[in-house]
Parts: C-alpha cells; sequence; structure tokens
C-alpha cells in the first residue's frame, strides 16, 4: 500500500489526482493540512510535520509517495515570485530528505514534481519534443520549471529518494481557475456562458497539446508505479495526451459543440514572444504507459463547459476576463 501525500490537492490537477490515489487499489491518500504557502515562518514547521505523518502512517517497510501539484505561476509571473516559489521547492525537498532519512525511508518513497512540457520546451526545435529532446525554455517561468526539476534530481541524489519529473501538456478540465491567465479552453467556454471575450495573442495555427486533467492524474499514478519499479533513482517523463491541434481547430471545436462562434478577439501582445508556435509533445520513455485511450477532445472540452455553467447558475462568482 502506498501511502500519499497530493501537494496541492486543492487544485485542478491535484483535485484529479485525489479522486485518482482514492479509487486505486494499493495506494492510500494521508489527509494532510494544507501548507501555509504565505506564511514563510510556519511554512517548514508545516511540512515536517505533514511528511512525519505520512511516514508514520504507512505499515513497515511500505512505499510512501509525495505528490507535489501544487504551485502559483504561471508564463507571466514576475521573477521575483518565481524566485520565491523555487526556494520554497527546494526547502521543501530538504525538509521531506531530512525526514526520510531520519525514518530510515529514503529508499521506500517516492517525490513527484509536475512540470511545465510548455514551459521547458518553448525554445527548443524539431517537434514533436520528447524526453531526449534539447530543452530552451525562453521565458523566466520555462527557465524556473527546469530549475525545479534540477533542484529534484540533486535531492534524489543527496537523499536516496526517487524522484519523477513529469513534464505536462496544456492541462485543461472542469474546475480550471479562470482568474489565472492560463487555460484557454476554459476561458472559450466562460466566454460562451459570460459577456467575457477572450482575448487571443498568438496567431491560430499555433499548435498545442491539449491534456484532460482525469487523464494526466491516471498517467502520474501510473509513472510513480513504473518509477518504482525501474528502480532509477531519477526520471522524466512527458504527459501529454500525444495528439496537436491549433487554436483555429480548438475554436471551431467550439463552434461544433455550441453551434454558434466563440467569442474571440485577436490582437497583439509582446507576451507572445515569451510562446512557442508549435508545441507539439511526445514521449518515447515509458512509451507503454501512453498505450492508453484518452478523453477525446470533444467531451473534455464539453465537461468543462458544463462545469462553468453548473458553477454559474450555483452563483459562483466570474472573475474578470483574462487573455489567453
Amino acid at each position: 500500500m502506498t501511502s500519499t501525500w497530493i501537494v496541492g490537492a486543492g487544485g485542478l490537477l491535484g483535485r484529479a489526482v485525489a479522486t485518482a490515489v482514492d479509487r486505486r487499489e494499493g495506494w492510500h491518500r494521508v489527509a494532510i493540512e494544507p501548507l501555509p504557502w504565505g506564511d514563510e515562518s510556519a511554512f517548514p514547521d508545516m511540512a515536517r510535520r505533514g511528511i512525519r505523518r505520512l511516514l508514520q502512517d504507512r505499515g513497515p517497510d511500505e512505499p510512501w509517495a509525495v505528490l507535489w501539484v501544487a504551485g502559483a505561476a504561471v508564463t507571466a509571473t514576475p521573477q521575483p515570485e518565481l524566485d520565491g516559489e523555487l526556494d520554497q521547492f527546494r526547502r521543501f525537498l530538504d525538509i521531506v530528505g531530512a525526514e526520510a532519512t531520519a525514518a530510515k525511508a529514503s529508499t521506500s518513497g517516492a517525490v513527484f514534481y509536475a512540470s511545465s512540457a510548455g514551459g521547458v520546451y518553448s525554445g527548443s526545435v524539431h517537434p514533436p519534443f520528447v524526453e531526449t529532446s534539447a530543452t530552451a525554455p525562453i521565458s523566466p517561468y520555462g527557465r524556473f520549471k527546469l530549475a525545479a526539476e534540477r533542484a529534484l534530481e540533486t535531492f534524489t541524489a543527496d537523499y536516496g529518494v526517487a524522484g519523477l519529473s513529469g513534464r505536462i501538456a496544456n492541462l485543461y478540465g472542469p474546475g480550471q481557475r479562470l482568474d489565472k491567465m492560463q487555460g484557454l479552453i476554459s476561458h472559450l467556454a466562460r466566454a460562451q456562458i459570460s459577456p467575457a471575450t477572450v482575448s487571443i495573442y498568438v496567431s491560430l495555427d499555433t499548435m498545442r497539446d491539449y491534456i484532460y486533467v482525469e487523464d494526466c492524474a491516471e498517467l502520474i499514478l501510473d509513472a510513480v508505479d513504473r518509477l518504482r519499479a525501474s528502480q532509477l533513482p531519477y526520471a522524466v517523463k512527458n504527459l501529454a495526451s500525444g495528439r496537436a491541434v491549433t487554436i483555429a481547430d480548438l475554436i471551431g471545436q467550439f463552434r461544433i459543440i455550441l453551434k454558434r462562434p466563440p467569442q474571440v478577439l485577436l490582437g497583439t501582445s509582446a507576451a507572445a514572444a515569451l510562446q512557442s508556435h508549435d508545441l507539439r509533445i511526445g514521449s518515447v520513455f515509458w512509451p507503454e504507459l501512453d498505450a492508453r485511450t484518452m478523453t477525446p477532445l470533444v467531451v473534455g472540452i464539453r465537461a468543462t463547459i458544463d462545469d462553468i455553467l453548473l458553477g454559474v447558475q450555483r452563483g459562483r462568482p466570474m472573475p474578470a476576463p483574462a487573455a489567453a
């Protein structure tokens, strides 16, 4: 039984991972109080209490896993905030490593980090990008994600806990925050229900891989299981649907589903320079994990629209429009 701490369980991916853990045989989610992200003085103690509870919850010699699916950063996040988030992650890893070492539980543990395929491959050439492709981030956000991956790799060498960086493609699905400048599908869905208009600052032939959040959650758990079986100290795995569509295709999907064109405003922005034109994502590492049926894009879009509509019906406040 794998005792599991999901860091960031309240977010889009965190909720899906929690659901996947709860229904998966051989996994057990340990209820641990959320970390106090804005309280630097309280953060170390809370992190220490969390990992101690995780290690104490498991049976003798049973495996444990920390799944870091947290993070407030997006492409437009200022450098000082990125630096703060990276420092917090590094301190968290040191706490986990020290506690695992003290409990003689290092070799039975694993830490997963939710990285960003779009961030680390944004300046790479010759798509589709796979794990062996050279990383070339062109934004501070991408460099931050790559630095966090390296921090995890260093952690695995220092403490003997296995580590896995999952480079996630464009994640979407019900429950995505609408007040952040990310998640084109969610913003297009919101624009069909509210008076908001989505501003798009990149060309319509821009290509992205969209992975449904529930598919991604299941893939994460499978990858952590595979990491244990492989006995590798550290690994990188691209987590993607393996299908790329243009923004024009995406808009066309909304037109088909809703029988009307989405409310879109095309424009220009300096921020477009931080966006790659072609971000097709593939995987050559543990390819057997990718041999699965993914949620069709039209089904995922419909579920996202229905979730936002349900929120409106229940009085959920709609944030101000954001550029996507």
